[in-house]
């Protein structure tokens, strides 16, 4: 199943893998990752899309899901199965 999602992430971050890890469990086999390690006009991309300067940042579509966390909030309201059945 490939979705528009793209991530902002660092190699070293375990969330950052955690939320790819739920994302393909879910059957999702392509996410556009977006390494912001050394990388400032990436880092600066993400920050002024969604203020925020942690990672892993995620949107599925043109929705900005947030960080791990509200990735899983997501999946457990049953939220992101809806937003990755809309954007199939």
């Amino acid at each position: 199943m490939k979705k528009n999602i793209k991530m902002y992430y660092t190699e070293t971050c375990p969330y950052c893998r955690m939320a790819e890890d739920l994302l393909v469990k879910l059957g999702v086999d392509q996410v556009n990752k977006i390494n912001i390690d050394n990388n400032p006009e990436f880092r600066e991309e993400m920050i002024g899309l969604t203020g925020k300067t942690s990672v892993p940042q995620i949107f599925i579509g043109s929705n900005h899901i947030g960080g791990c966390d509200d990735l899983y909030d997501a999946h457990k309201s049953g939220v992101l199965d809806k937003l990755l059945s809309d954007i199939d």
